[in-house]
This record gives structure tokens, C-alpha cells and sequence, in this order.
């Protein structure tokens, strides 16, 4: 019951972000953070009609949606944090959009394994903009080296949705509200000379920002422990 009381609460205050901004709550979707919380969690937020996630330990989202699907094979899975090149075997297998792709060489792999199972699997370009997480692609010129590969076409397994930041960990709103721009005007930027890729999405804010997040355009926000409370550890 507290999950489902969670849920209806953000995804009113969602609803409120995007009426005080003028835009459609449709726009955004929530992505619900499930890292170091139990399958039982996900499977409860599933039954309140919650079907995307996020997580960033591949081991731990391996044999949780392993269980999980067997029951609800309806729900989708993003891997949100820093992946390492040897995991993204196991990634590729059980979600559907790696939001954290921060460097060429992560592109690679995720091209290597994803044929090897003739797989198509969204990314999301991570941009660093704030100095809480150093993980990202330095700045606009660095993605866009990334996006010329693509455009030679050197990974057809991998459509590239968007971008993904990290704010600053920060009171100070304006350092917030800083990087969310960086981050939609990097995505403006690229749409225009990269036409022929859809880079809609723009996933940023977690449970202490993701409003502002809504009023710079975010359509994807991550958050975690406003739904399923602190994290277990152990």
C-alpha cells in the first residue's frame, strides 16, 4: 500500500510541474529507480500500473527482471548508472534503453553484443554537466564524434534516443536548473544537424529535482526512493 500511495503522490506532483510549465503530463514518463530494493517492490509497483524502471547494478537487474518477468513480461527496464564494457553482455539481454552510454568505446560493445543476439537497443547519450558525477561525454563536440558513427552507419543495432544528465547534488537550485539546460540545449543543438535521429528524450531529475527538471523539458525522470522508500543495502 505505501508503494501505491508513493506513486500516486509523484505522479501528481509530475502533473503539477507540467500544468505550472504549460505542458502535457503524457510528455513525461516516470522511471521508477529499483536498485537495492527487493523483486517483491517492483512487482507491487507493477500491480499499480507502474511497467518502466530503472537500475544500475546489471547483476542485481539480471536476477530481479529474471523473476520478475516470468510473472510480468510486460515490464520494461532501463540501465541508468555507470556500466562497465564487461556487463554490457548481460545488459543488453534484459532491458531496453541503457541511458548511461558516456564514451565511443561503451558504444562498441554494446554494438558487439547486441548483434550477437540480433537485438536493436536504445542509448541514451550521457553529458556530464555538474561535478557530482565525473561519468559522461565531456561536451557537445564529443557526442557529436559519437553521432558521426552513426551516421556511417557503424552501429545499426543501436538507436540513439537522447540524452541523459546528472545535476549537482546541490540546495542551490540555479546549479540545478544550469545543468538541465545543458543538457536540452545539447539536445536542440544535435537534433538540428543530426535529422535523420529521432534524440527526443531528455532524462534528467530525480526525487529532489525532478520538477525543476520538468520545467527545462525533461520527458524522462528517475526517481527512486519517493516511491519505494530508503534504500536496502544490504
Amino acid at each position: 500500500m505505501e508503494i501505491k500511495n508513493n506513486l500516486e503522490t509523484v505522479k501528481n506532483k509530475i502533473n503539477d510541474a507540467c500544468r505550472k510549465c504549460s505542458r502535457n503530463p503524457d510528455e513525461v514518463k516516470l522511471v521508477a529507480v529499483s536498485k537495492f530494493h527487493p523483486d517483491t517492490s517492483v512487482i507491487e509497483a507493477i500491480e499499480c500500473g507502474q511497467l518502466l524502471f530503472g537500475e544500475n547494478r546489471v547483476q542485481e537487474a539480471k536476477e530481479k527482471f529474471t523473476a520478475v518477468r516470468e510473472k510480468y513480461p510486460q515490464a520494461r527496464l532501463h540501465i541508468i548508472g555507470s556500466l562497465q564494457r564487461n556487463k554490457v553482455k548481460d545488459a543488453v539481454k534484459i532491458c531496453e534503453c541503457i541511458e548511461s552510454a558516456d564514451r565511443i568505446e561503451l558504444l562498441d560493445e554494446i554494438e558487439k553484443q547486441c548483434a550477437k543476439i540480433e537485438k536493436k537497443i536504445d542509448i541514451l547519450f550521457e553529458l556530464h554537466t555538474g561535478e557530482e558525477s565525473k561519468s559522461g561525454f565531456a561536451d557537445v563536440d564529443s557526442i557529436k564524434e559519437a553521432l558521426e558513427l552513426f551516421k556511417q552507419g557503424k552501429y545499426p543495432h543501436i538507436n540513439p534516443a537522447g540524452f541523459m544528465t546528472m545535476a549537482p547534488f546541490t540546495e542551490d537550485k540555479d546549479l540545478i536548473r544550469k545543468s538541465f539546460v545543458t543538457l536540452r540545449e545539447c539536445r536542440d543543438k544535435l537534433k538540428k544537424e543530426y535529422t535523420q535521429f529521432d534524440l527526443n528524450e531528455l532524462s534528467m531529475g530525480m526525487s529532489h529535482d525532478f520538477e525543476i527538471a520538468i520545467e527545462e523539458g525533461a520527458t524522462l525522470v528517475r526517481i527512486g526512493t519517493s516511491i519505494f522508500g530508503q534504500r536496502n543495502y544490504n
